[in-house]
């Protein structure tokens, strides 16, 4: 297939496929809510743009509490939720003022989780992702913000055991930091990862080792200032045009491609954004295309 396919019916097939998420079967291509806020046409248009990736067959949904008001969005737009509907949350940083600061204290993340569990209506989240804060991009932790891995993992472990959180996920974490958590039994890793950015290539090897899924975020560069954007590289837009599809989808199918556990979450705000990413999902890239784009 060289080209985008128009979203098959999502009662019998799902975008990108599927893969497994802390036991849970999703497709393999997702929603990022976090740009939602940020939707110039309101809580209507927001409300609109979730339903329309749940009837594309979206079901796999990431969120946080500190993303301005997309948990009340979500529960908006969605609530009774589909009973497929797996929905996974971020802690680790807080919003105050308008300002994302860092929140890693045991302490914190239990408030974190359960301001999740409020605003979103439900009994548990199916997975909460720890979103660290040694390293860039982002948030860098200082004073009382730098707080051991393990003592996060022991207060997410709790919340799994009282039946709050399903599955227990890392974010922008090293190897070690990844193979110093594999006992506490992590469902996903979700780092800084793309077509333009593999720092963390060692952090995917180690999630295929061990059969972990693999959510790359910013997967098109587009997120963080000064960073190159995928769809503004002559070889990912030379071989979008010779598939006949946009760069944007090459992209998305060049991270599909790298392991059969890779969950994509694109977020936009722009519905033909969100068809053009959920699209990417039909499109298989010939291995030569691969390969050109592997020596970027």
């Amino acid at each position: 297939m060289t080209a985008p396919q128009s979203p098959a019916d999502p009662t019998t097939t799902r975008p990108g496929g599927t893969a497994l998420l802390a036991g849970r079967t999703v497709a393999r291509i997702g929603f990022g809510v976090m740009q939602l806020h940020y939707a110039t046409d309101g809580r209507d248009a927001a409300h609109a743009l979730l339903r329309e990736a749940i009837d594309l067959g979206v079901n796999h949904l990431d969120t946080a509490h500190f993303y301005g008001p997309c948990n009340e969005l979500v529960r908006e737009a969605l609530t009774p939720y589909p009973d497929d509907l797996v929905l996974v949350s971020k802690v680790g940083a807080d919003d105050v003022g308008g300002r994302l600061v860092a929140a890693q204290r045991p302490e914190q993340l239990r408030a974190q989780v359960e301001e999740n569990l409020s605003v979103l209506g439900v009994e548990q989240l199916d997975v909460v992702n720890v979103r660290r804060a040694d390293a860039p991009p982002g948030l860098i932790a200082e004073g009382d913000q730098k707080v051991d891995l393990d003592s996060q993992l022991a207060e997410l472990s709790a919340l799994r055991d009282a039946g709050k959180i399903g599955g227990i996920g890392l974010s922008n974490v090293s190897a070690d930091q990844l193979r110093q958590a594999l006992p506490a039994g992590i469902v996903c890793v979700q780092n800084d990862y793309g077509v333009l950015e593999r720092t963390a290539e060692p952090v995917l090897g180690l999630c295929r080792e061990h059969a972990i899924a693999w959510v790359p975020f910013c997967p098109l560069g587009s997120r963080f200032p000064n960073r190159p954007k995928a769809t503004g590289h002559p070889e990912v837009i030379a071989v979008a045009d010779e598939l006949g599809c946009t760069p944007a989808q090459v992209a998305l199918a060049w991270l599909l491609a790298r392991y059969d556990r890779t969950l994509l979450i694109a977020g936009t705000a722009d519905p033909g954004h969100l068809r053009e990413n959920v699209a990417a999902g039909g499109i298989l890239l010939p291995p030569e295309a691969i390969a050109r784009l592997d020596r970027i």
